[in-house]
């Protein structure tokens, strides 16, 4: 027996569980989705989004049962999606109400004013009322939009600029003080990024580091400091940014052994171009470092009822696992009906917005699609050799810890297909995924 939850744009399905499919015999001629569960590949660490102070704003202004049926529906394992990895911002970032740093006073390089206050204000309950909900370890991801403005070359925190080196060493430090500062409020941290787009100077928080600089910080300084204060457990991704230059980056950084010991793996974003071939030439050329998909979003606004947006999602989820990346998280949880609160106009979509009057939130197509991969594909899951015959049929399998076998499948064009479902030997089936739909099928192998 297989199990399928389908999600279409022209039916009412959404995550539905459709009636399972019989074991019988393929169909010649007909395209096919083979999967062999006996091959696999990487361990997959979970999906999951980013806390920001945008999402835990507007997540406060909703009424108490609203605030847990979001968190439900994203963190439950067993009604939700069950997110295991997410990101918060350390200081302030695009999606917060405003620049703030957690050292404010100048030249403050003993760190003695290092504060955390604001984070308690919305984005620790926030995330702690989602880690009560998941009632499973969640990864916690720490990335920094721009240290504090007297620590840069142009005195503020946007608009790009550099870390001054004479203040390398407090930065670093900075890291260990936000850890411990979170595991003391009960919120383990799992890993920290150097630094979020490190070759973007935006108009909203921002640094620049060259790929030696970001070497450098990694080797000299926050690599050391996070072992000196017992954190050498803490992972640490390196770029943090788009995949066109991933390559290079961690080139960069993997040549020196030095800084590479102390480096788990590359995370990546998907604006600009897609580049899926980028993933896995970094696999090929540093297999014993990890890939990990940090941040994505559609800009420009909140997209109110795209379908376009969940495909986008997908198709990228798809081609990065199936290029050995081992995590994908999404970016902003909640925002409002507008694509924020962003403090420079930057808006977006997220699978969730709040309605104008705030009495509603609604599920945008994304929220649907990304459920397809982590309500069923599990962390501890193993990719499993899969391929389609018909390059319509875009696709990606997984065998999870309690051998389930699972595989997600996508269709982006305008007409139904038809296909052979192969899951192993003696159990197969014919499937028909409508236009515009997704659907993961789940089985026990015999």
């Amino acid at each position: 027996m297989i199990h399928q939850y389908r999600t279409s744009r022209d039916t009412h399905d959404r995550l539905s569980k459709q009636a399972p499919m019989e074991v019988q015999r393929s169909v010649p001629d007909l395209p096919s989705v083979w999967l062999e569960p006996g091959r696999t590949f990487q361990t997959i660490e979970g999906f999951g989004a980013a806390f920001t102070e945008a999402s835990a704003t507007v997540w406060q202004r909703l009424t108490p049962e609203q605030q847990s049926q979001v968190l439900r529906d994203y963190f439950s394992p067993t009604e939700g999606h069950g997110y295991t990895f997410c990101r918060v911002h350390m200081n302030s970032c695009d999606f917060a109400l405003g620049n703030y740093a957690h050292v404010e006073q100048h030249d403050d390089v003993a760190l003695q004013s290092f504060s955390i206050e604001r984070d308690r204000q919305a984005l620790l309950p926030m995330i702690k009322a989602a880690l009560s909900m998941a009632a499973q370890p969640v990864k916690l991801l720490v990335s920094p939009w721009s240290p504090p403005a007297w620590m840069k070359s142009n005195g503020q925190m946007n608009r790009g600029g550099t870390l001054l080196p004479q203040y390398a060493n407090a930065w670093a430090r900075c890291f260990v003080k936000f850890i411990q500062a979170y595991e003391a409020e009960g919120v383990p941290v799992w890993g920290v990024s150097v630094q979020n787009e490190p070759a973007a100077t935006q108009s909203w928080d921002s640094c620049i580091y060259s790929a030696e600089e970001e070497r450098d910080f990694v080797r000299d300084h926050l690599g050391p400091e996070l072992h000196k204060a017992g954190l050498g457990h803490i992972a640490i991704v390196i770029w943090d940014h788009n995949r066109d230059v991933m390559v290079e980056r961690a080139a960069t950084v993997y040549a020196d052994a030095e800084a590479a010991k102390y480096v788990w793996g590359t995370g990546f974003h998907w604006y600009g171009e897609n580049h899926f071939d980028h993933v896995q030439l970094v696999h090929d050329a540093w297999p014993d470092k990890k890939l990990l998909f940090t941040e994505g979003c559609q800009e420009g606004g909140p997209h109110h009822g795209s379908w376009a947006l969940g495909e986008r999602y997908a198709r990228s989820v798809i081609n990065d696992l199936n290029r050995w990346t081992v995590g994908w998280i999404d970016w902003n949880l909640l925002l409002d009906h507008s694509g924020g609160p962003n403090h420079v106009g930057n808006l977006c979509s997220a699978p969730m917005l709040a309605t104008a009057d705030e009495l509603n939130v609604t599920l945008q197509s994304s929220y649907f699609y990304l459920g397809h991969f982590a309500r069923f594909v599990r962390s501890g899951a193993r990719r499993v050799l899969c391929a389609a015959t018909r390059e319509d049929l875009e696709c990606t399998a997984f065998v999870n810890p309690d051998g389930s076998v699972v595989a997600v499948v996508l269709n982006r064009t305008d007409a139904d297909i038809s296909f052979n479902l192969r899951m192993a030997d003696g159990l197969q089936t014919q499937a028909t995924l409508p236009a515009h739909a997704i659907a993961t099928y789940v089985a026990q192998l015999p």
